[in-house]
């Protein structure tokens, strides 16, 4: 049966019907250490953030890339469970240093420590984790970097490999003379050959990446991640689009005959969540003036996606408040429960490049609320999270253990802001935490289901996506009025766990 979004929407409706309404969700301000993302042409985008328990407190930390200012580590130091959230800035020398667009978690040597893999105007570069919140340079394992803008990155671990397979993402090529237009540089390649990696290959043609996530889009038994990459059409202006490698050995792009479709929008970031029940993951697409939202269609057999933005309501193509009516920009985009209703809601960092006079100057960020029926309604004035500030990178995780999503954005020209959620009265909810044995202790490419009794919750463990920064550490799963749940494992490799019964309101680790 071919896809129909009008019976999706319905069938999304009938599993949500019995989770109940609750109150629409707040988030408080709470001080933050200073940290400004700035700089010139080379910082317009980028300004990524990312969250990883650093010091094995359970806490998440975060790390915040600054631009034309030094990249800073904010230790968590909140004092417990649903206090108030506390921040350190405590910034080790190795990752105090200017030029970076982003930065994201991955423990790449195996060693259960997570690394930084830093992107950069300029050679990236990777530190290894120490424990503690302390990084060093790796430099054993053969990456080399040249002088490129690098504005998105993925990894993922291919079958039989010692060292994930990374993906960084260039924007334009500064060198080209007959630039920046239609002068968008190659996605660069690096898969592992032993312990070492091999020289990077060129995925060409480039577009102009600002956000690319492997995914096993299929749910292959081998496991096979395929690379998406959203553009930016401001700069490949024509001839260019989104993009999806097959992982094959050369990569190939897919074609129309795959079921893949010719896409073109001015993209800076990619969400991905099982969001109709059906344990594949479809997309949420940020941009200069719009935001897409796709639902996979298994049907074809390929990768397919259908536009379902208006069906669904979340558009967010115009600012919800500050008087500015010209369109929106969208840049990092995260799916969570923000009331544990059982419904995922959207958020949406928003702001103007620098100066674009066709985009609104006023843009606060969007927080787009699940409703019962499967829409989306956008919150973020009542929420308490419509700044107006150039915002970039974000991070939607709960900082304080207490079961809520907190918010934390970077900001360019202006601060850092962390939001707590304070919301009153929210539903029941579970995190679930992966330790695998090495090399891929993350157990990137793991599939993780809750059944709360009304509907199976998918979760694929990914690294990239966002625009410039990502997180690693526990999945949260909003669950409603759920009491028991079960909960199992599908690992990278197709073993699953049996499934296990659980109670709601607590966090838990599985293991293989």
């Amino acid at each position: 049966m071919r896809f129909n979004a009008t019976a999706c929407l319905s069938a999304w409706v009938i599993s949500a019907s019995s989770v109940f309404a609750q109150a629409a969700p707040q988030f408080t301000a709470r001080p933050a250490p200073e940290h400004i993302y700035d700089g010139g042409w080379e910082h317009f985008v980028g300004g990524g953030l990312a969250s990883l328990d650093c010091n094995g407190d359970a806490l998440p930390d975060l790390v915040a890339a600054g631009g034309s200012n030094p990249a800073q580590l904010l230790v968590n130091t909140t004092t417990g469970p649903g206090a108030p959230l506390q921040f350190e800035s405590q910034t080790p020398d190795a990752l105090s240093q200017v030029g970076l667009t982003g930065v994201y978690p991955l423990d790449i040597d195996g060693d259960s420590q997570l690394d930084l893999v830093l992107l950069r105007v300029g050679p990236d570069q990777i530190l290894r984790g120490l424990g503690n919140c302390q990084f060093e340079s790796m430099t054993n394992i053969g990456f080399e970097s040249a002088d490129h803008w690098t504005t998105a990155f993925s990894a993922t671990w291919e079958p039989g490999q010692s060292l994930p397979t990374l993906a960084f993402g260039t924007y334009v090529d500064r060198n080209d003379p007959t630039g920046p237009f239609e002068s968008c540089d190659a996605t660069l390649l690096y898969r592992p050959d032993g312990d070492r990696y091999r020289p990077a290959e060129q995925l060409t043609p480039g577009f102009c990446a600002l956000s690319m996530l492997f995914t096993n889009w299929q749910r292959s038994a081998s496991g096979r991640a395929d690379l998406r990459v959203s553009n930016d059409r401001h700069y490949y202006v024509r001839g260019g689009q989104e993009q999806m490698w097959e992982m094959t050995t050369p990569p190939r792009l897919y074609q129309p005959e795959d079921g893949w479709a010719s896409y073109h929008l001015w993209g800076m970031g990619i969400a991905s969540r099982d969001m109709n029940g059906d344990g594949f993951s479809d997309v949420y697409l940020t941009s200069m003036g719009d935001q897409k939202f796709q639902l996979f269609d298994p049907a074809v057999g390929g990768p397919a996606y259908r536009d379902v933005t208006y069906d669904y309501g979340t558009t967010a193509h115009r600012p919800a408040s500050g008087g500015d009516g010209r369109p929106s920009t969208g840049w990092h985009a995260d799916f969570g429960d923000v009331n544990n209703d059982g419904r995922d809601d959207i958020f949406v960092s928003k702001g103007n490049v620098e100066q674009m006079p066709d985009a609104a100057m006023r843009d606060p960020n969007t927080l787009l609320m699940q409703s019962a029926d499967g829409r989306f309604t956008e919150i973020a004035e009542t929420a308490g999270i419509a700044t107006m500030h150039r915002s970039r990178g974000a991070v939607l995780r709960d900082l304080n253990g207490d079961g809520r999503l907190d918010l934390a954005v970077v900001n360019r020209r202006a601060p850092l802001e962390i939001f707590e959620n304070t919301t009153a009265e929210t539903g029941n909810w579970l995190a679930v935490g992966l330790s695998a044995q090495g090399p891929n202790t993350q157990a990137i490419g793991a599939f993780v289901e809750v059944d709360d009794g009304t509907r199976l919750h998918t979760r694929e463990v990914t690294v990239g996506g966002g625009h410039a920064g990502g997180s690693a550490g526990d999945l949260h799963f909003g669950v409603g009025l759920a009491d028991t749940l079960k909960v199992r494992v599908i690992w990278p490799g197709g073993k699953a766990t049996n499934w296990q019964s659980v109670a709601p309101n607590q966090r838990i680790t599985i293991t293989p």
